[in-house]
């Protein structure tokens, strides 16, 4: 699969992994660090009121991703027109001071600088969680997903060159964004933060959710986790590390079938040169797997 997708782009061989959604939760914890956006979540969404209504705004939100990486221009187009309309509706205003922000500050998920934020904590998380759980990325590999994922913003109605398009681009503007005072966790985000570290589970699995916590914590830059108040030492970090080299033990052992997206899988079955057209290399054996 990889070595199939890495041809069509860094963003096909990143998004294709399912592992991936081991940074969702720390990328969400991100983009609530700024109040605004956490106004917008908890205010719009169902995210606090109804468990299942959050798994499936995951669901909704990676068949998005999934749509930009792999879909069709039919389908790039139909995913900007649902996310543009969803926006349309998510506006209004804050109900108490936080951070640099006054009460009534309004927000708009419109606003080209909420999106930005937005996407740079995904271009932050995602490939860290791909280097954890997968493999090691060059810088160019790091500089072309950066590149690749700008190339939403004209759908989105962001300004062209506004988001950032090489991972100096991308460290510049976060380690600004993290130095401005805009990003601090506001009563409203620490409620969002403890339905996403500690989640209402089944007695069963309660256990288990430690596991889980260790790459959504983990994976948070040490400002943000400390201002959220999440523990971490150094116990936790030998826990994530050996935990993450399991699990690309077990990855690189894994068919296609249970390790990528099967909207990667059949956006490469699609693209793929006709059998006469393929060259005899091992890489046909890995793509078919």
């Amino acid at each position: 699969m990889h070595d199939g997708a890495e041809r069509r782009g860094i963003a096909w061989k990143i998004n294709s992994e399912i592992v991936l959604l081991l940074g969702w939760s720390p990328a969400v914890l991100l983009q609530v660090a700024h109040p605004l956006v956490a106004a917008g979540v908890a205010e719009h969404s169902l995210f606090l009121s109804d468990p299942k209504g959050r798994l499936g705004r995951l669901r909704r939100t990676i068949e998005t991703m999934l749509a930009f990486t792999f879909g069709t221009p039919e389908e790039v187009a139909g995913a900007a027109r649902r996310i543009n309309a969803i926006h349309d509706r998510v506006n209004g205003q804050l109900a108490e001071r936080a951070a640099a922000f006054d009460e009534r500050t309004r927000y708009s998920a419109h606003d080209p600088a909420l999106l930005r934020w937005v996407h740079a904590t995904m271009l932050e998380t995602f490939p860290r969680t791909y280097e954890l759980y997968v493999g090691p990325l060059t810088p160019e590999e790091k500089d072309r997903y950066c590149a690749e994922a700008s190339g939403m913003a004209p759908l989105l109605g962001i300004p062209d060159g506004y988001l950032p398009a090489s991972t100096v681009e991308l460290r510049a503007y976060m380690d600004e964004m993290l130095a401005s005072g805009l990003i601090v966790p506001s009563e409203t985000a620490r409620v969002l933060a403890r339905e996403i570290v500690a989640p209402p589970l089944p007695r069963p699995v309660r256990p288990l959710l430690w596991l889980s916590q260790l790459p959504t914590v983990g994976l948070l830059p040490p400002t943000i986790r400390a201002a959220y108040g999440f523990p971490w030492d150094e116990r936790r970090e030998a826990a994530l590390r050996l935990t993450a080299g399991l699990t690309r033990a077990i990855l690189a052992r894994s068919p296609s079938r249970l390790r990528h997206w099967g909207a990667a899988r059949a956006a490469l079955a699609r693209t793929r040169p006709p059998p006469e057209h393929r060259t005899c290399m091992p890489t046909a054996h890995a793509d078919s797997r």
